[in-house]
């Protein structure tokens, strides 16, 4: 029979907006975050992670990890639950855990989620266990991932990946080219460069070609222009990539620039 437990311990915070990095450091509990707009990124000593808004981002108890900003004008919102360990061990009934895929996408996860921030408000313990247990319960599935199944790329194959991307930003790169400068068949490399970052490989260059193109967008600049040199399809597809990295349509982003001059 369980021992009575309080949740006095547990809490969460809404970041809205975030303007500055977050260091290298670790917390005591389970830190839950569901990202509402933008990209969060989490460097850990081999590994970054880029989590897209509407996913959940999981760091374990005792895991140094930094938080940089991809750039300053991101429009990062999110919410973080901090799970003090005793208390998950509590609701797995003295199960210990450890979360190897730390990106969680699922609109049932996200919405238990907001369900256990919304009764966090209500301080009381019987409605916080009761849609605790549910979310934690759904999120042990993704504690389970056999690691040895991952390994193969490297932080060392990630920067490679990563250089290679950067000197062909305004070119079409495709999974077959990347793939190749590892060594690895194409599935393969998706599945474990995913697993290494959070990101598709094919998302992960979108990303990569939206924020430098950013940085191209001046108050005089044509964004139809900058959308072809960087191979979008149309000004279609890059307005929807934009927002979907960025948080706000590039035609809004190039009226902001008025406010900075």
């Amino acid at each position: 029979m369980k021992t009575e437990m309080s949740f006095d311990d547990l809490e969460y915070i809404t970041i809205e907006n975030q303007t500055t990095s977050f260091p290298k450091h670790f917390h005591k509990t389970f830190c839950i975050s569901l990202i509402h707009k933008g990209i969060e990124q989490i460097d850990f000593e081999n590994q970054s992670l880029f989590t897209e808004a509407g996913s959940i981002s999981i760091t374990n108890p005792y895991e140094v990890h930094s938080n940089p900003l991809i750039d300053n004008d991101s429009y990062l919102k999110f919410d973080t639950i901090y799970v003090p360990n005793d208390v998950m061990k509590y609701l797995l009934n003295g199960k210990n855990i450890e979360f190897i895929n730390r990106q969680i996408t699922s609109e049932k996860a996200n919405q238990l989620f907001l369900e256990v921030k919304n009764a966090l408000d209500t301080k009381n313990d019987s409605v916080i266990e009761c849609k605790l247990s549910q979310f934690i319960n759904a999120l042990k599935f993704y504690s389970q991932e056999n690691e040895k199944e991952y390994s193969g790329l490297n932080f060392n194959s990630y920067n490679q990946i990563c250089n290679y991307i950067e000197n062909h930003i305004y070119d079409k790169v495709s999974l077959d080219e990347l793939s190749q400068i590892v060594n690895i068949n194409k599935f393969g490399f998706a599945k474990k460069f995913k697993t290494l970052t959070g990101m598709t490989p094919i998302n992960y260059v979108l990303m990569r070609k939206i924020f430098s193109s950013k940085k191209s967008i001046k108050l005089n600049s044509e964004l139809t222009d900058i959308a072809y040199q960087y191979n979008f399809t149309d000004i279609a597809h890059f307005s929807k990539t934009f927002k979907r990295f960025i948080g706000i349509s590039p035609k809004k982003y190039k009226e902001s620039l008025k406010t900075k001059t």
